[in-house]
């Protein structure tokens, strides 16, 4: 696991004080590669690219994870409303939230940061941070 003092600066704001990346900057916003999604300080897998979609919010988002511990959920009142906060169910990491508004099967919109993600592309093995 990467220590905190090796995270970069954005890495550190978004991961442990639960900030966000601007919209449409993300490094993963547009990947279409196969492969999977994992939390950038722990490798915890989290999501597989078939189920990353084009929800035109900005940050890479998702409709399911690849396992259902894959991460926690914290109710977040900031903001003046009601949303779920979604982190690391290893790590504790902050890696966004998650909506009721997405595609089906599950109809959920998991929001990501692409910098609280590494992405290892399965035809070469290569991993790549964002």
């Amino acid at each position: 696991m990467k220590k905190i003092e090796e995270l970069t600066e954005q890495q550190r704001e978004i991961c442990i004080n639960s900030g966000t990346e601007r919209p449409f900057t993300g490094k993963f916003l547009d990947e279409n590669r196969v492969g999977t999604y994992r939390c950038i300080r722990c490798h915890n897998p989290l999501f597989r690219s078939d189920t990353k979609f084009d929800a035109g919010c900005g940050w890479p988002s998702f409709y399911e994870t690849i396992h259902k511990n894959s991460l926690r959920y914290l109710d977040d009142y900031s903001l003046g409303r009601h949303r779920t906060e979604i982190r690391c169910g290893n790590c504790d990491a902050h890696m966004g939230h998650v909506f009721p508004d997405g595609p089906k099967p599950t109809g959920l919109r998991f929001c990501l940061n692409s910098v609280a993600l590494n992405f290892k592309w399965d035809e070469t093995g290569e991993e790549i941070d964002g």
